[in-house]
């Protein structure tokens, strides 16, 4: 008897990327396959021009391979219409940004019920204000962001990440505007949306403190995969 496995949350099979700059033809990513499954953290880590950017886009369908196949729930992204894709999006990938990419002009509960809204949920301010609540912003919520410290407004970005339960969620370089105290608070929400809401996590990060969270770390060198390292 055959068991077959579910797929993982995000999935790279042999992925290719190349640009064109100035006539010149630049190859960012080189036969990359890793595979993310639910409730786990992956850290990508590297020089700057390594292809962590690269990598996170792709996995993010915000852009596409030259080969090779980028799959979420077992999806290729390639496969998928214009109209997929922009629903892929909006229900199952959430995205942290280093600079809290929050519209200024929105209250933090309107920013959390963004994705809500996008995904076309009418009942949003009570699923928004749970998610405030579990980062600990509820008193926060008719706040603008311009009010919140920038450890408050990660803290933000990730409850809005969350908002609609992705299954996969994008981190890049998510401490990287943060002191020491707000980046390990973010650190710690970031591995509890693996462990208590099962999204498969890709972070990518310059800081071995972020790295340490994750449950297999990834090494790229000049767009190729150097080491991968299970915790």
């Amino acid at each position: 008897m055959t068991v077959e496995m579910p797929s993982p949350r995000l999935e790279l099979r042999q992925v290719f990327k190349t640009y064109s700059s100035d006539g010149q033809k630049v190859e960012a990513l080189r036969g990359v396959s890793l595979r993310v499954e639910a409730g786990t953290v992956m850290a990508l880590v590297g020089r700057s021009g390594c292809g962590k950017s690269t990598l996170l886009n792709l996995a993010g369908a915000m852009d596409f391979p030259t080969s090779g196949e980028v799959l979420i729930d077992g999806r290729s992204t390639t496969a998928l219409s214009e109209g997929e894709l922009t629903s892929l999006r909006r229900t199952r990938i959430g995205f942290v940004f280093q600079f809290f990419q929050l519209l200024p002009t929105l209250t933090v509960l309107e920013n959390v019920e963004l994705p809500l809204l996008l995904a076309g949920n009418r009942n949003t301010s009570q699923p928004a204000l749970d998610r405030l609540g579990w980062v600990g912003l509820t008193d926060k919520a008719q706040s603008l962001p311009h009010q919140l410290s920038g450890g408050e407004m990660q803290r933000v970005a990730i409850a809005r990440a969350l908002a609609h339960s992705p299954h996969v969620l994008i981190a890049d370089e998510p401490t990287g505007n943060l002191d020491t105290a707000s980046g390990d608070r973010a650190l710690k929400l970031l591995r509890e949306c693996a462990d208590r809401f099962g999204a498969a996590v890709l972070l990518a990060t310059h800081s071995a403190e972020a790295a340490a969270i994750a449950d297999i770390r990834v090494s790229l060198r000049d767009g190729s995969v150097a080491e991968i390292d299970p915790a």
